[in-house]
């Protein structure tokens, strides 16, 4: 196992399942415009702007995030919750004072400076657990509000490689996107276990394998062929019991598919 690369994971995943949380959560309370509402200054927001507009100009050919709040840092993000704290964020997370302490540990080993030398072994799995107990935390929570048991896995996050993004309270994401038969979509799902046990991942409707890998392709076929056209993706723990039949989480992303020239 590569625990530098599952600790670069780790701090990655956190900080986006907390993004997608603190959205989902402020937008509720505050409306649309919750980002300029939440109590962060203007000039945070315009740097935040600014290393977006740096990563577009990295990222020329590629997919760049286009939300504002995926800008923020750990130190950013624990002053929003702050703020914010009773209600949904202490429900889902507990008191403020272990939060706190695991996102300055988390800020402090993340830092730039932290990372122009090697973590000690004590540090990298220090991240690691931090960033699982937040994640099960906030997976618990979800699942709980959804199926009254804090038992079930949920899918964080899910992507292609075209730039389509699914986000912890998303819907269905209609990409709008036309695709035409022989194309290969990749995607990428992100999910965690309340119970900290392995999953599995599935694409869906008609491959109904399961894998242990969270990275799958589809090729699209003739049968794909069509104005709108449905993949599911698919997790599942290796319990007995899942939140769905069989499966417990899924996410759907929507294609037109055009016959082959």
């Amino acid at each position: 196992m590569d625990i530098t690369q599952d600790v670069t994971q780790a701090l990655k995943d956190t900080e986006n399942s907390l993004r997608d949380f603190i959205t989902v959560v402020l937008r509720a309370k505050l409306g649309e415009a919750w980002l300029e509402n939440c109590g962060i200054s203007s000039k945070k927001l315009e740097k935040w702007k600014e290393h977006k507009e740096d990563e577009e100009k990295r990222q020329e050919s590629g997919v760049v995030e286009k939300r504002l709040i995926y800008y923020a840092d750990f130190d950013d993000l624990r002053a929003i919750l702050e703020r914010h704290w009773l209600g949904e964020f202490s429900n889902a997370f507990g008191e403020w004072k272990r939060m706190n302490i695991f996102l300055t540990e988390l800020k402090n080993l993340r830092d730039p400076d932290a990372h122009r030398r090697e973590l000690m072994p004590h540090q990298k799995h220090l991240i690691l657990g931090i960033s699982g107990e937040i994640r099960t935390r906030l997976v618990r929570y979800r699942s709980k509000q959804e199926t009254s048991e804090d038992y079930y896995p949920r899918i964080e996050s899910a992507r292609d490689n075209l730039g389509n993004i699914y986000t912890y309270g998303d819907g269905n994401i209609l990409t709008g996107m036309r695709l035409r038969v022989g194309d290969v979509i990749d995607f990428v799902i992100t999910a965690t276990d309340p119970l900290g046990e392995a999953l599995q991942y599935a694409v869906r409707p008609y491959d109904q394998s399961w894998q242990d890998s969270n990275a799958i392709s589809l090729r699209l076929t003739e049968q794909d062929v069509q104005q709108l056209f449905q993949v599911m993706l698919a997790v599942k723990s290796g319990r007995q019991f899942h939140a769905h039949k069989d499966v417990d989480d899924v996410v759907f992303f929507k294609y037109e598919v055009l016959p082959p020239k």
